[in-house]
């Protein structure tokens, strides 16, 4: 019953509510990012959602899109600006995906919405991390996020995928908002974000 009808129901309620409240935050990260990143403030990428349906995710930038002398994007962390680090270590990056989650691409909890080359690489049991919503925050986030490593992200996916309730979704938003202000798992022990999947 939650899983088929209250958790749609639950999702729009909340993100447009919280849109409501953090407008006047988002139009100030939208004009100070405007400035920072020398272009629009927000990054849009395609991601597979449920049943993988590729859709577009948005963002707020964190890296600006310097190039080196063959036009190439210079790595990661030569591109990560202070203002971006602030955005990642705060989650702030992440609250136009509200938007998603109104539209109906996104929930409010579920798993991450991975990069679309992933999608091959998946073996039967991770790949039903795509039979539910992918969310803006997730079983996987509040158990480490992207200090873990990748097997146990998914087992983290799989999992939830199992245990969806009412209950689980209100105690990992509830962890989300803890999580955020201990500023933990933000990033991988190696790289300003998280290694990419490679396979098992």
């Amino acid at each position: 019953m939650y899983k088929k009808y209250i958790k749609r129901i639950f999702d729009l309620f909340m993100s447009i509510l919280l849109f409501i409240i953090l407008s006047p935050l988002f139009l100030i990260i939208c004009i100070i990012s405007f400035f920072v990143m020398d272009a629009s403030p927000f990054f849009f990428q395609l991601r597979p959602g449920k049943h993988a349906k590729i859709f577009r995710l948005i963002k707020f930038k964190t890296m600006n899109e310097k190039k080196d002398k063959n036009g190439n994007l210079l790595p990661d962390a030569e591109r990560f600006t202070r203002f971006g680090s602030f955005l990642r270590k705060t989650s702030l990056d992440e609250i136009p995906q509200l938007l998603n989650v109104i539209k109906g691409d996104m929930s409010l909890v579920g798993p991450r919405p991975l990069l679309v080359e992933y999608l091959p690489l998946y073996n039967a049991t991770q790949a039903r991390r795509h039979n539910v919503l992918p969310g803006i925050t997730g079983w996987a986030q509040v158990n480490g996020r992207n200090a873990i490593s990748w097997q146990k992200k998914f087992e983290y996916d799989v999992w939830y995928v199992d245990h969806i309730s009412f209950q689980t979704d209100l105690k990992i938003i509830l962890a989300t908002f803890k999580k955020v202000i201990r500023k933990e798992g933000i990033n991988s022990a190696t790289l300003v974000t998280m290694e990419k999947f490679t396979g098992n």
